[in-house]
């Protein structure tokens, strides 16, 4: 029996926003073509660089190779191979809808043209309706993908939690140099909210920002500090600054709603539409309305389940007319909550600013771990215009379709230089972006936008590979000092031009740089004074005219934890500047996030077995009195003789090896059910 892993809250990082109402064929037009350009398509396709030769796996709900713009099942189409997981005699056809929205956003090529429409796409339908997912067939597809020589994998779908079969399937696939891309995830904005495969530390994992379009004048909505997602209407007016008023709800904003209603200088909340069949009740008359009331700004909900992209300018307004007060839409659901949640006291803050980079309120974010970035990197995944079922298209949004933009862009760099490993390509995407802010003009945090937005021209320009492209550093109060060395590489193996590296981060660290040999710069943090806990910022590095970026996390901590190897033994001594009681340690595998833990005393020596050659990740919390302390290290371990060791651990007593059997065999017949 397969496990089924059912989410709590979106399985398949699917269309948060859909759109498929009132809108004309040429807004199709007009508002697809933007996402691609907008990330820097237009100078590889100068070069006639159109991800011609790459094949992309997209494991999902299937695609639909009946679409003109996806057109083709077999070798000589669009999608020429894959496997149908769910009905395994047929073929992978989507039955859903959002396999074909990610095939679009990287490879349709007819009316509408993804990333790289020449790539080629392998389809490996994994879920039926979107519902649900067997964490079983993830894997299997992520292994079919490897069998059949994908160059890059992109999954927009996953589990809420960490998957330590899923973290191997990938790891397996980056060990076989085939780049893998992966969405954060729609349960933004809350922190820490990126499950697998999103959370594996080898792949890419994509957050979502706005899309340069009209509706990049971007809207944030507050109500008692609750964050709800809203959209400007086309031809709303912006805010010089932040409305922070009362909210009123108004009806469906006819003249008559506000005769008995106080509504000067307040946010009023109507619904969309009209109580009176057949009256046409625009968005402009609303507007006018509750301008004239003397209302600051509207927030208008939808009439029928979903969101919507409202006009206020359109070809029956009166003429004359002007907006003078901002509008928002918003989704029934959220409208209505606001609503029957409304008293006299209840006050929103709106926000409305033009910034196609800000990040989109439904995007996870991270950390996932204390050890690495997540995300790393974010790509339009709001308002994206793609292929649908049927010959359609649909306006969409949801980090699924951020993914597949910098899985395309990753196709149209292997295309340019075939011989790039998928960590060459990490650094080149990673490093190349552009800064993403917010309403005042402050950067996202790391945890929230990674490195930046993709700028595809810059990385397709680009020369100087670093490695890692980004990093987290450990410093405590016996040792405060941090020393990382980068590895430099060009891509076309020359060093000319000089480097200028610069220091972007909290005026308390020291900065110091040292280029050791023409391929390693060396960089030392030393930090100043005692301001324990997380900070991040960024190394800046010009060569040839671009800036390459490379963010970091620092964490501070009073406490340390070191650790001496000797065989396969790890032991490991704790330091804290007070008397300590307890620590804890957790012993992780980057390969897997398998987790080991033991504890130890200060009267107690910790160590423990490791059989496998990988990198180590060390989390000890530290008891000081009634307070608990974090300290992190990392160890690499490469010298293991892991045929050996595999030897040793079958060398179990007879009745621990019965006892195995017995579990062994219950699972096979039994199986095991996840539930969420």
């Amino acid at each position: 029996m397969k496990s089924l892993l059912i989410l709590s809250s979106v399985l398949i990082f699917s269309g948060i926003l859909i759109f498929s109402q009132l809108q004309t064929q040429d807004d199709f037009e007009l508002f697809l073509d933007r996402s691609v350009p907008y990330v820097g398509t237009d100078i590889p396709r100068i070069d006639g660089i159109d991800g011609a030769g790459i094949k992309i796996a997209v494991i999902d709900t299937g695609v639909d190779y009946n679409h003109p713009d996806l057109f083709g099942w077999g070798p000589d189409g669009k999608v020429i191979g894959g496997y149908n997981f769910i009905q395994e005699n047929q073929p992978p056809l989507d039955n859903n809808g959002h396999g074909t929205q990610v095939a679009g956003v990287i490879a349709a090529d007819g009316e509408k043209a993804g990333v790289a429409p020449k790539a080629k796409i392998l389809a490996y339908k994994v879920s039926e309706d979107g519902e649900g997912v067997s964490s079983d067939l993830i894997i299997r597809a992520i292994h079919k993908a490897i069998e059949d020589d994908a160059d890059i994998i992109n999954i927009s779908l996953g589990v809420n939690k960490t998957n330590a079969l899923i973290e191997r399937a990938v790891n397996e696939a980056l060990e076989k140099e085939i780049f893998v891309v992966t969405a954060a995830g729609n349960d933004g904005p809350n922190l820490k909210s990126i499950g697998s495969p999103g959370r594996n530390f080898g792949s890419v994992t994509v957050g979502a920002t706005y899309n340069n379009l009209t509706s990049s004048l971007v809207a944030t909505l507050d109500v008692d500090e609750k964050p709800y997602t809203v959209i400007p209407m086309v031809g709303s007016t912006k805010l010089e600054e932040p409305l922070k008023e009362k909210i009123i709800f108004a009806g469906h904003g006819k003249v008559e709603d506000f005769e008995d209603l106080d509504v000067k200088d307040a946010i009023v909340i109507v619904e969309r539409g009209s109580d009176v069949e057949g009256q046409l009740l625009y968005f402009s008359i609303k507007e006018k309305n509750a301008a004239n009331a003397g209302a600051k700004a509207v927030i208008v909900y939808n009439n029928v389940p979903g969101i919507f992209l409202g006009e206020l300018i359109h070809e029956f307004i009166e003429p004359g007319y002007s907006p003078r007060i901002p509008v928002v839409s918003i989704d029934r659901e959220e409208g209505l909550e606001i609503k029957e949640s409304l008293t006299e006291d209840t006050e929103g803050v709106l926000q409305l600013f033009y910034n196609p980079d800000f990040i989109a309120h439904f995007s996870s974010r991270g950390p996932v771990s204390p050890f690495y970035i997540k995300p790393e990197i974010v790509a339009p995944g709001a308002y994206i215009n793609t292929t649908q079922n049927n010959a359609g298209y649909n306006f969409t949004s949801g980090t699924s379709y951020a993914a597949p933009h910098v899985s395309g862009a990753a196709a149209l760099l292997l295309q340019k230089n075939p011989d790039l490993h998928h960590h060459e390509i990490k650094s080149l995407l990673l490093t190349t972006v552009k800064p993403v802010s917010d309403a005042y003009g402050q950067e996202f945090s790391i945890h929230e936008a990674g490195a930046g937005r993709l700028d595809i021209e810059n990385a397709y320009n680009a020369n100087l590979i670093i490695e890692p492209p980004n990093f987290v550093g450990f410093a405590s109060s016996d040792d405060k000092v941090i020393q990382k060395h980068f590895k430099l590489k060009t891509v076309d193996g020359t060093f000319g031009g000089e480097f200028d590296v610069t220091f972007d981060g909290p005026e308390f660290i020291k900065f110091d740089e040292e280029r050791l040999e023409k391929n390693i710069l060396n960089v030392r943090m030393s930090v100043l004074e005692d301001n324990f806990g997380e900070h991040e910022g960024k190394i800046r590095i010009d060569h040839q005219g671009i800036q390459y970026v490379v963010p970091f996390i620092l964490h501070y901590s009073p406490g340390s934890i070191s650790m001496v190897q000797q065989n396969n033994k790890l032991s490991f001594d704790v330091y804290y500047p007070e008397e300590w009681s307890f620590t804890k340690i957790s012993v992780i595998n980057s390969k897997d996030g398998n987790e080991r833990v033991i504890t130890t005393t200060p009267e107690k020596k910790a160590s423990i077995q490791v059989y496998e050659n990988a990198e180590y990740w060390i989390d000890a919390k530290i008891r000081v009195n009634d307070t608990t302390s974090n300290a992190y290290n990392v160890i690499e371990i490469n010298s293991l003789d892991e045929n050996q060791n595999r030897i040793n651990i079958l060398e179990i007593p007879e009745r621990q090896i019965l006892i195995i059997s017995i579990v062994v065999i219950g699972i096979a017949v039994f199986g095991i059910i996840k539930r969420k």
